[in-house]
């Protein structure tokens, strides 16, 4: 079986450069996200009771609640008018967040394999991965979410508070590196991409601070992560143009041909057609021609 999916690697990095149709699933399934957090956006609830303001989100707080004490900082105490509204809003809008994990982790899977379809770098199949267990980390952490606001809502505690910070911390970091994986294949991809790949690497480094210290720099993570989405949905789009309007891949790619490995080795080179030969991008013959 490995040797099969090794031997499909390979067949795939010599194959001509030619349109890949999954940058129509990456626009679809990244014009689906978008519109989903924007509906999510209305069913959290839109503030908390006394949350550090450097969390952000109200859901955000509640992501990294450790004690009791955070939990009333985001619901409100006993006896707070809006604790009710807060509650119904918060397990409203976890139970929805199935759905948001399902489409951002095509999204991003779509489009990595899309970058690996264009640039046939194997790091970058890799990186399918990558978002697939963010989103398992996410479903975890939401189902410790629910039990604990269940918890919560009867006076009790929730031992799985214990356990929440793992799928918390995961699921950002693996979202970070699939920004991160992003990110560095738009810059394989040449100087016009450069800039926005750059864009999207820099913040990534804001993810550690949010981790060690969310109270202060927790609201950065919506923004290091919407970057790349952001980023990867544009890509999306002018891919899809590529190969619908143009028909044409996104990136002009030469294959791993049996003639360039000999030159990588230090060989003579195969000729592939006698009497001609690459030269800066356009064949001419041993004429000059």
């Amino acid at each position: 079986m490995a040797g099969g999916l090794h031997h499909w690697i390979e067949v795939q990095r010599i194959r001509p450069p030619a349109p890949t149709p999954w940058w129509y699933a990456t626009f679809v399934f990244g014009l689906f996200v978008t519109l989903f957090s924007l509906h999510l956006g209305q069913v959290f609830p839109a503030d908390a009771a006394a949350t550090h303001p450097g969390y952000g989100a109200p859901v955000l707080a509640f992501e990294f609640a450790r004690n009791e004490a955070d939990l009333i900082a985001v619901f409100g105490a006993e006896g707070d008018p809006l604790q009710v509204a807060r509650l119904a809003a918060m397990r409203a809008g976890n139970e929805q967040d199935y759905i948001f994990m399902l489409l951002y982790g095509l999204f991003l899977a779509s489009g990595c394999y899309a970058l690996w379809r264009e640039l046939r770098l194997r790091w970058l199949l890799v990186a399918v991965a990558l978002p697939i267990l963010a989103a398992l980390c996410d479903a975890y952490e939401n189902w410790l979410l629910l039990d604990i606001q269940a918890a919560y809502t009867l006076g009790d505690y929730s031992p799985a508070m214990a356990s929440l910070p793992w799928p918390v911390a995961g699921k950002f970091l693996l979202l970070t590196l699939t920004n991160i994986a992003i990110g560095y294949a738009m810059v394989q991809m040449g100087r016009w991409w450069q800039f926005a790949g750059t864009l999207i690497l820099i913040p990534c480094l804001a993810t550690v601070m949010a981790l060690i210290a969310p109270a202060a720099f927790g609201w950065t993570l919506a923004a290091v992560i919407g970057a790349g989405w952001f980023g990867l949905l544009m890509m999306a789009a002018i891919g899809s143009y590529y190969a619908l309007g143009r028909h044409r891949p996104l990136v002009d790619f030469e294959p791993d041909t049996p003639q360039r490995r000999t030159v990588d080795r230090g060989e003579p080179p195969i000729s592939l057609a006698p009497g001609r030969r690459r030269l800066f991008g356009r064949r001419t013959d041993d004429r000059g021609i």
